[in-house]
């Protein structure tokens, strides 16, 4: 990684040729748009004012911008709230929200969900770099076409669907780059949209939704596991890798929505679960009905137990669900036997990957997809799939729910890069196919073993997830994740939540209610009082930071629409982390809560059916598409104005980032190349920008200066 040093004269950008880029559009304090030019003239600042974000600061000058500005004015459209919230992100009706539109209820015999129909972008002759400008067509079938999100019904019969697997391909076999700054949308297919009406999401929802996700700008899609499976740990135990569980739809609706996807040059991955199968596999069946030291029970980890009558595990691992990792099992015969591994819950019997037919049997699960035109593969615990052949005790005092570290030996053996190397040949067979692996892997050295030429594309980081909302750790974050993949030419990924990690906007809300002089990851979120509005202002800045990034960037399905955790009763709790800790841990539920899409009660659109698989906030009103959708000042408008920019502007090229002074409570970094530069402000007092023009802010300018909890772009 390619840094300049805080203390170094030459760190802060030339000022920028004014006819090198065209000129951005901002926001003026009347909410009007103008040139950068024109707010230029209207936000300049004294020379001589204090040190800035991004300027380098004099010896003994740090701190000079952090004076209290007095009475503040917001610049930029959107008034305030008592708590500086925009009341952009506090959506109004849908009136107020969308202009002159409504939402059409749309069904037949087999549809009664209300939808939100695709819609398409037009971005030619877009010389503003002004998303919020964009046009939005409406669909052939729509009669009225100022009706932005009207009701359409687009289910196609599954039987006209189906492509056939040997006429599919990927979306652009000639592109084998693509996934190095690709921006994945994770969808959680139980909580996306249900068309179907049984209060769970589906393919067919997924498909509707195609032109809201072409509309947002994303490359590919990440589908959460849809395959056959008893649900245990909703789709992550796998019964048949090969087909659709018909909760979702079957293979039919999956071909259609590969191709409905490509058709609008949206990339299809999937979820990919080799560690372990569901209980009710019919190899573990096989396994159970076999005896000690078959062929079938060799596909799997069963050993004999410790003690006199083996009645101990055979070591002392625990589950990250909670509990033992070995559960016992009879023999044939019906008297106490042999014990099983499941790292994850007993429904999920961990395979024995020193077996070549465990690789051989996932090889046909690979060709069987992308034959099929899927455009790569999610590896869930790709670090976890190889396991010690002396199977040694861990330490217990270090082990934690949904977590692991370096020296934990139920991960991470060096083992598993053979298997990710056959896995990387047959993926090589399918031109523009990829693939990134969920690695909980800590030391940067053993994290780039993933990602040598032959082994992963990209491997999943959490380093910026976990970060708190200061500058330290955020910086921290990105420079470590830069560092993990410089020494094999790797490329850095970004997150900052998915189906296993708390929503950022709860996150960065909790820090208003810890404690003092605790530590702010230490606080759970379901037990404190977090500060939506304060986590939605934060999390937003930390969009910019994301986006301004080099690398790939991964969003999870609501992250646009600002959603916090969900506070769910516990009656509604489904996670098996809940079950497995004795009721003491609340498992991932709360950020797993269905998407609001319009209306102004549950189900919100999501299904026709209001008893949704989890319970949805009726608080949630505020948070909708429909409510968002033409709100310029809204989160989903940020999204949809930052992914845009980061396509179309060159000044986001370069592979590396260069840091430079910024006051206390705030950083700065810009992209080598094209020299963006994204400034953060993590303080409590407006603070100077530095010098170059404006591309977009998370929060409007105040009095021409930095917000608290806010980012910026300038080029």
């Amino acid at each position: 990684m390619t840094t300049v040093s805080d203390e170094t004269s030459n760190a802060v950008p030339a000022e920028p040729d004014p006819d090198a880029a065209p000129d951005a559009v901002v926001t003026d304090a009347d909410g009007n748009d103008v040139t950068s030019e024109e707010a230029a003239a209207t936000d300049s600042t004294d020379e001589d004012a204090a040190e800035g974000v991004g300027k380098e600061p004099a010896d003994d000058t740090v701190d000079s911008a952090r004076t209290d500005p007095g009475p503040t004015e917001t610049e930029g459209a959107g008034e305030t709230d008592e708590t500086g919230t925009p009341d952009a992100d506090v959506a109004g009706s849908a009136d107020e929200a969308i202009d002159d539109s409504e939402i059409e209820a749309a069904g037949d015999d087999e549809q009664t969900a209300e939808t939100v129909e695709a819609v398409e972008v037009d971005h030619a002759d877009d010389d503003t770099d002004d998303a919020v400008a964009t046009d939005i067509e409406a669909t052939e079938d729509n009669d009225d076409p100022t009706d932005d999100i009207a009701a359409d019904d687009q289910t196609v019969d599954a039987d006209d669907a189906v492509v056939p697997a040997s006429a599919a391909t990927q979306l652009d076999p000639d592109d084998d780059t693509w996934w190095k700054a690709a921006i994945f949308y994770q969808i959680y297919p139980r909580s996306f949209s249900d068309l179907d009406g049984d209060g769970v999401g589906d393919l067919a929802g997924v498909i509707d939704k195609l032109g809201y996700l072409e509309l947002l700008g994303v490359d590919a899609l990440w589908l959460s596991p849809i395959m056959r499976s008893p649900m245990a740990d909703h789709g992550y135990d796998v019964s048949d890798p090969r087909d659709i569980d018909p909760i979702f739809g079957d293979l039919a609706r999956f071909d259609e929505l590969i191709a409905e996807a490509h058709e609008r040059s949206i990339r299809v991955t999937m979820d990919l679960v080799p560690n372990h199968t569901s209980d009710q596999h019919p190899w573990f069946v096989e396994a159970l009905a076999a005896e000690p030291g078959s062929s079938e029970r060799a596909r799997y980890i069963f050993r004999d137990g410790r003690g006199d009558d083996g009645d101990e595990p055979p070591n002392n691992w625990q589950s990250i669900f909670g509990g033992p990792a070995w559960t016992r099992v009879p023999d044939p015969d019906g008297t106490p036997g042999q014990w099983y591994l499941h790292i994850f819950a007993a429904e999920q019997p961990d395979l024995n990957w020193e077996n070549p037919e465990v690789f051989d049997d996932l090889e046909k699960t690979l060709r069987f997809w992308l034959d099929r035109g899927v455009d790569g593969f999610r590896i869930d615990v790709a670090h976890g799939m190889a396991k010690p052949a002396d199977l040694p005790d861990m330490d217990l005092e270090s082990a934690g729910l949904l977590q692991n570290d370096d020296d934990d030996p139920r991960f991470n053996n060096y083992a598993v890069h053979d298997i990710h190397r056959k896995i990387r040949k047959v993926l090589d067979e399918y031109p523009g196919a990829a693939n990134v692996g969920e690695i909980w892997v800590d030391d940067n050295e053993r994290f780039a073993e993933y990602l040598r030429p032959d082994e992963l594309h990209l491997g999943f980081n959490f380093r910026l997830a976990k970060a708190t909302f200061d500058t330290e750790s955020i910086r921290d974050a990105i420079e470590n994740s830069l560092e993990a993949v410089l020494s094999v030419s790797g490329v850095p990924t970004w997150t900052l939540s998915n189906h296993d990690v708390d929503r950022e906007v709860s996150r960065y809300g909790r820090i208003a209610a810890t404690p003092a002089g605790a530590d702010p990851a230490d606080v759970d979120v379901e037990s404190s009082d977090t500060d939506i509005d304060l986590g939605i202002l934060r999390a937003r800045a930390m969009l910019l930071v994301e986006l301004a990034l080099p690398g790939t960037v991964f969003i999870y399905n609501g992250a646009e629409l600002g959603l916090p955790n969900a506070d769910l009763p516990d009656g509604a709790l489904q996670d098996p982390v809940w079950e497995r800790s004795g009721h003491t841990e609340r498992g991932r539920d709360a950020c797993r809560v269905p998407l609001p899409w319009e209306g102004v009660e549950p189900p919100f659109g999501f299904s026709s059916n209001p008893d949704t698989w989890l319970p949805m906030p009726a608080s949630w009103t505020r948070f909708t598409v429909e409510a968002q959708l033409e709100d310029i000042g809204s989160t989903l408008s940020l999204y949809r104005q930052a992914i845009e920019m980061r396509y179309e502007r060159p000044e986001f090229e370069g592979d590396t980032v260069e840091w430079y002074g910024a006051p206390d409570g705030c950083l700065a970094f810009r992209r080598s190349v094209g020299h963006l530069t994204c400034a953060l402000n993590t303080g409590d007092v407006p603070v100077p920008l530095p010098p170059g023009e404006i591309l977009l802010t998370s929060y409007p300018l105040i009095d021409g200066q930095l917000a608290p909890n806010s980012a910026a772009w300038l080029v």
